[in-house]
């Protein structure tokens, strides 16, 4: 497909180290163009890249250099301070597994709750429900509190909810290294399933079997921007070759 879902442009996102860089009023007003202060430090920057709608795209980098943080950008959840992040339809993000879900209400009201923060009607995530609880194989859970849940059960039950998303572009990062053999097979025929429908798949990962299995496409963050945008194979090679010389 030639259409784009993706678009970034000049990417950069910077965090404070310590509450004392707390923006004043006068920063704000001041916009993106003032100067860094010592205290704050550039997640990403000077990040550009398309992806095409239907593509599998994989990130990799080192721990810190801001892949969860471009997911989170893709995703909405934070908003960039340079530059400019451009999503054609709506995402699927599993990006902070536990994220919206309520400890005190069982896992029948997250359900019926968190499908409904993603987009879900209530004849949707009704006619969903079983299917949803059937794949997270906890059917006899659904009326615990979530926060009796396993760990591994809060995995299974947030992937499912996830999956079953209509959203053109599916957001994952490093779920899949958590939960047993069984069910990480289960999400993977998963995936499967959504590329094969023609899903667009952003995913952040450490596994380079993972990676190999679903990507065609990386991109490689190091010192916080864009080393590498070249096929899995030759940004894997790239970012093994910097590991072993390091």
């Amino acid at each position: 497909m030639d259409e784009l879902a993706i678009r970034v442009i000049d990417l950069g996102v910077r965090f404070r180290r310590n509450r004392r860089g707390r923006r004043s009023l006068k920063d704000l007003f001041a916009g993106a163009k003032r100067r860094t202060r010592p205290n704050e430090f550039w997640a990403l920057r000077s990040v550009s890249f398309e992806v095409r709608c239907g593509e599998a795209i994989g990130v990799v980098g080192r721990n810190g250099q801001g892949k969860s943080t471009l997911l989170k950008l893709v995703a909405g959840v934070l908003l960039p301070d340079e530059g400019s992040v451009d999503v054609r339809g709506g995402v699927a993000p599993l990006i902070e597994i536990t994220g919206g879900f309520v400890g005190d209400l069982t896992v029948r009201e997250n359900i019926r709750l968190t499908a409904g923060l993603h987009g879900m009607s209530k004849t949707e995530v009704a006619r969903r429900f079983d299917g949803i609880v059937d794949f997270a194989e906890i059917a006899d859970f659904v009326d615990m509190p979530y926060k009796h849940l396993s760990n591994g059960m809060k995995v299974r039950l947030a992937f499912s909810v996830v999956s079953q998303l209509d959203e053109p572009t599916l957001l994952v990062d490093e779920v899949l290294a958590v939960g047993d053999k069984a069910f990480r097979e289960k999400c993977y025929r998963r995936i499967d399933e959504l590329l094969a429908e023609g899903r667009t798949l952003f995913f952040v990962s450490h596994n380079e079997k993972d990676l190999r299995r679903f990507c065609t496409r990386g991109l490689y963050l190091d010192a916080h921007g864009l080393k590498l945008d070249a096929s899995i194979s030759d940004v894997l090679d790239a970012y093994n070759a910097d590991s072993a010389a390091r």
